[in-house]
């Protein structure tokens, strides 16, 4: 028999001070990037919150958890260049009580899914946030780009996947993810976006926002993320040209919102998603499980990043895509030439 020293019993950290969040509020059409709310809306989070704790691999002037780290700095944790071990980290801040945050670009997550994967069988709570998602980051390359991560994370048992295109949708999220039970997984970008929602609006997990809607919509366009101002900005130019289209947000990308996405296919007919992230596994896979009971499944078409990336501008990139305003104009009005939505 060996006796060996047994480890203290885990304490739970001191009870969250102060205890009410001041999110930070924006005006309409002001132009902040998702990974700067997220920031803003962890320091802020932390503020109310005692046991939230942030972790980083190196990279948090671009996460923008360096945010946190300046107002609470005995709460932040660099973890360098090592993904898995940042992901090991906060398994175990969770297992001792804490509300762990760990960020770092969407593509680095890639290689600590192994991590990811035993921290869902281990039933870990805690949150990860993936920044310079998809090719919208420009310049920076292939290397950079996260094109996978929605597939990686909506695969994790249990997961939650989030992928706001906002400010206050962001902060709002940032907010719910703290009181979520799993693997949670939220998508920021890099570039700056206007703010298209109020401060007090409420985006429930599992749910969507339809941002465009009339009962003579010929079909419906779904994106998530940057891809909805592009939508957005689709739909109007549409619209001048006589061709009324449907808008939906799909910010929850798993739970996905099924009741939302049905009642738009029974409307229009026809669901055209548009996402910047490869073909598989991504947002249109999440619209296809809408339709996995048994009832018909409508047309749909997708928009995705197909080609290998280079170097360029971030409207450069999401055009060579065919994922811009214009790639999803020419598409729905193809639908509408061909006669595949009514």
């Amino acid at each position: 028999r060996v006796e060996v020293g047994k480890p203290a019993a885990a304490r739970a950290p001191q009870a969250a001070r102060g205890g009410h969040l001041e999110l930070p509020r924006h005006e309409l059409g002001e132009a902040v990037a998702t990974r700067d709310a997220f920031g803003q809306a962890l320091a802020a989070l932390g503020t109310a919150r005692g046991d939230v704790v942030a972790l980083d691999g190196e990279v948090g002037d671009s996460t923008r958890t360096e945010y946190f780290a300046k107002e609470h700095p005995d709460r932040y944790f660099e973890c360098y260049i090592a993904e898995q071990q940042l992901v090991a980290v906060s398994v175990g801040l969770a297992a001792r009580g804490w509300v762990p945050f760990a960020s770092t670009f969407a593509a680095f997550l890639t290689r600590a899914h192994d991590f990811v994967r035993m921290a869902a069988v281990s039933g870990a709570d805690i949150n990860l946030v993936g920044s310079h998602a998809g090719v919208a980051i420009g310049q920076d390359g292939p290397s950079q780009m996260g094109l996978e991560d929605l597939a990686l994370f909506r695969a994790v048992h249990g997961s939650t996947v989030l992928y706001p295109c906002d400010a206050h949708q962001t902060g709002q999220l940032v907010a719910q993810m703290a009181g979520l039970d799993g693997i949670r997984y939220l998508r920021t970008s890099r570039g700056d976006a206007p703010v298209i929602y109020g401060p007090d609006e409420e985006f429930p997990i599992g749910g969507s926002k339809v941002l465009r809607s009339g009962d003579a919509d010929r079909l419906t366009v779904v994106a998530a993320g940057v891809t909805v101002h592009e939508a957005l900005a689709a739909a109007d130019a549409l619209a001048d040209e006589g061709i009324p289209v449907r808008v939906i947000d799909l910010y929850s990308v798993k739970p996905v919102d099924r009741e939302t996405l049905r009642e738009a296919a029974e409307r229009t007919g026809c669901l055209l998603t548009v996402e910047d992230h490869r073909e598989q596994g991504g947002l249109g896979d999440a619209v296809l499980d809408a339709f996995t009971d048994g009832r018909p499944v409508p047309r749909l078409v997708r928009l995705a990043v197909r080609s290998m990336p280079g170097s360029a501008s971030p409207e450069e990139q999401l055009h060579a895509a065919g994922i811009d305003a214009e790639s999803i104009a020419t598409a729905a009005r193809l639908l509408v030439e061909e006669g595949v939505v009514r």
